[in-house]
């Protein structure tokens, strides 16, 4: 099988995220927000294979132009980049060895706000799994300061006192 990374696709993503359409859901929420065959047939209909192509990372060359088999790799629901979707796609290519989708990093929304960063040569439309963690830790510390009330600073007088005791 000739699957590859669709850079029509890849670019789309990064558009899509740039313009704030993505859902930052939980990891293995795709099979509830992936749509539907029926949804897949209707949007189709209404805008082509074209289109519908732009919304899955992988393009398979062996399979026939205008069949829903030649897309691979979904990542949204058409209206919106979903992380899950991305995940799974990345996933997924992994385990087929499909690499350059793999390591595309096309990634949509890992964390609240999409950051740029080099991963694999290309643009990373999300952060990497140590980067999302980082950014967790830092926002818990920044709470978790912001909780404590600063001691009042210690003067000479205070110091020069409490070592005479």
């Amino acid at each position: 099988m000739a699957v590859k990374l669709s850079r029509y696709a890849f670019e789309h993503a990064k558009q899509l995220i740039g313009a704030g359409k993505f859902v930052f859901d939980e990891r293995d929420a795709w099979s509830e927000h992936q749509p539907s065959s029926q949804q897949e047939n209707d949007f189709i209909e209404r805008h082509g294979f074209e289109e519908y192509g732009k919304w899955h990372l992988g393009i398979n060359d062996e399979k026939p132009e205008d069949t829903k088999g030649r897309y691979e790799f979904p990542y949204g629901d058409f209206k919106n980049v979903h992380r899950c979707g991305v995940i799974s796609a990345e996933s997924r290519a992994g385990q087929y060895k499909h690499f350059d989708i793999e390591k595309s990093r096309a990634s949509p929304a890992r964390n609240d706000r999409c950051s740029r960063g080099q991963r694999g040569g290309e643009t990373s439309a999300l952060p990497s799994t140590a980067d999302r963690r980082r950014i967790a830790r830092r926002a818990e510390g920044r709470a978790f300061r912001n909780t404590l009330s600063e001691p009042p600073p210690i003067r000479r007088t205070q110091l020069s006192s409490a070592c005479q005791k």
